[in-house]
């Protein structure tokens, strides 16, 4: 049995995840115009709802409170929940009318024509993330998918406004690369959001 020299492992490490963020940096047409809708929401006083399954749940919190309670002085607050958050009602939709369908009952509840559902899948392959996004279509919101892989079944969604996919099979790097998009979300929709002009007449008039 072969077996890999430790520094190779290193390298080999580091090029994973150089190989990821540059296609992600590549891909910054699509994020741009992700942002760009998004702040057009959040301009006509729409919200933030974000979800996830596991890791990906707490990614979602993440987003949420990023959103919410902005580390850097001076950024405004946007209205954000996490709906992966509360147990009880996760449990509780669960029970009554399966898990896949945790996300798209809350989504239906909290959910407004202005608003943004943001899914968040490391394989796109969750259920439950696809029928949250699907219910948010049907209601008139934006949808945004974080993926990873070749995006799963949220990659051939019509239910998918924006598609942005870690390009890795390594879920570690997946998850990586997937915390600084959002982190690029945050800072990009800012960006639109503080120069109504780059949104169109039709958000400033």
């Amino acid at each position: 049995m072969t077996v890999t020299p430790p520094m190779e492992r290193v390298s080999q490490a580091f090029a994973r995840r150089e190989t990821a963020g540059r296609m992600l940096a590549e891909d910054s047409d699509r994020v741009a115009l992700a942002c760009q809708d998004m702040a057009v929401r959040f301009h006509r006083g729409g919200k933030l709802i974000a979800f996830g399954n596991g890791g990906a749940g707490t990614d979602a919190a993440h987003v949420a409170v990023e959103f919410m309670h902005p580390v850097i002085v001076g950024k405004r607050a946007l209205p954000a929940l996490a709906v992966s958050n509360d147990a009880a009602a996760i449990t509780g939709v669960a029970s009554h009318e399966g898990f896949c369908q945790v996300f798209a009952h809350q989504v239906r509840q909290w959910g407004a024509p202005v608003d943004i559902a943001l899914g968040i899948s490391a394989t796109g392959q969750c259920v439950d993330v696809l029928r949250g996004l699907e219910t948010g279509h049907e209601l008139g919101l934006l949808t945004v998918a974080l993926t990873g892989g070749d995006g799963g079944m949220l990659a051939g969604s019509p239910a998918v406004d924006h598609l942005l996919t870690a390009q890795s099979d390594d879920p570690a790097v997946v998850k990586e690369i997937h915390v600084t998009t959002y982190h690029i979300l945050w800072e990009l929709v800012h960006v639109f959001f503080e120069q109504p002009g780059l949104l169109g007449p039709e958000v400033i008039g």
